[in-house]
């Protein structure tokens, strides 16, 4: 089979694209001939070595994945040949990635897509929305009614968060970095869009929510913790899962004043019925048309070093050239 892969971490250039012997499903497994993958932060990190994990050799790059079961390994009951799947959390502690045309994934990780949603949809989808909804849900324990306040409306994990909070009955105010990022978000839901290059992003947020916000959803390293504080609602929830060099300014006194909890997690620690809880919701909102992911960029399997280059200009660099989602198309 095609696959993306490489033999040592290093810049995007380590990553190569030749054949493999396609993959046998252990009993507990099955063999999905891959529709969709796409490319998250993550991957670059640990194709660079920046997060370090043990690694399969050679190592297929890719964590999410949408397509159809081609065979059922023994001990599995849940899915048939010829169904169509989407998940996560490969291509990291070990198990093989997606970016090749089939991959082996163990059953517990895979869920059933619905009908009416595209392959495209579903692996945009996986791997923001299951951390959108585990810092929303299992992180916070969102409310409705309660305000939530995410950096970078329409970025991966952003859009997901103003989506789900949202279609929970919260309310959303979020950041863009342009104006059509801006109108971007406010047509995936948000109630308040504001601009953080000219906004006063503190006073908007008191001024919007009259106390503050219930949720602080940061999506981005976070540099210092003193707006944040002072925009929050007493007793609210700030949930951290990027910057993994970032060493915050905490003010200590403000933050307990007001009684705030700081809610950190990393979306490949949390179990396989931790996840599946949120794709089961993920479902029923893809299902409902609730739920879709924007879409940046997409890439022929031949060019999967390209899309970590963009991935990273992105994440690392700033360059402010993707919004939405990377996809590798396998067969395209």
């Amino acid at each position: 089979m095609k696959a993306a892969f490489f033999d040592t971490t290093g810049t995007p250039d380590v990553i190569r694209v030749g054949d493999l012997p396609a993959p046998e499903p252990k009993p507990n497994e099955i063999r999905v001939r891959v529709a969709v993958a796409a490319i998250n932060p993550i991957d670059c990190y640990i194709r660079s070595g920046a997060a370090p994990m043990p690694l399969p050799k050679p190592a297929i790059t890719g964590t999410d994945f949408a397509g159809t079961v081609e065979v059922v390994g023994a001990n599995v009951s849940r899915f048939r040949v010829g169904d169509r799947v989407w998940g996560s959390n490969q291509g990291l502690l070990g198990r093989q990635g997606t970016c090749a045309e089939f991959a082996c994934v163990s059953a517990e990780w895979a869920y059933p897509t619905p009908d009416g949603a595209s392959d495209e949809q579903a692996a945009a989808c996986a791997l923001v929305g299951i951390t959108a909804h585990l810092g929303l849900f299992a992180r916070a324990q969102l409310k409705p009614g309660e305000w939530v306040f995410v950096n970078g409306g329409t970025g991966g994990v952003g859009s997901m968060v103003v989506q789900m909070a949202k279609a929970a009955g919260a309310k959303v105010i979020c950041t863009a970095g342009s104006a059509e990022k801006v109108a971007a978000a406010l047509e995936l839901g948000a109630d308040v869009a504001l601009n953080y290059k000219t906004d006063d992003v503190t006073s908007k947020v008191k001024e919007a929510t009259g106390t503050g916000a219930n949720v602080w959803y940061e999506t981005t390293p976070p540099g210092d913790f003193d707006k944040t504080v002072e925009a929050m609602a007493p007793r609210g929830r700030v949930v951290v899962m990027a910057g993994r060099a970032a060493r915050p300014v905490l003010p200590n006194g403000p933050f307990y004043v007001k009684g705030l909890s700081l809610l950190g997690f990393a979306m490949f620690n949390m179990t396989a019925d931790e996840q599946r809880a949120c794709a089961d919701a993920m479902n029923a909102w893809l299902a409902a048309g609730k739920l879709r992911a924007p879409i940046g960029a997409r890439f022929a399997l031949a060019d999967a070093a390209k899309a970590h280059e963009l991935q990273e200009a992105n994440t690392l660099k700033k360059a402010g050239t993707l919004s939405g989602k990377i996809l590798i198309l396998p067969n395209g």
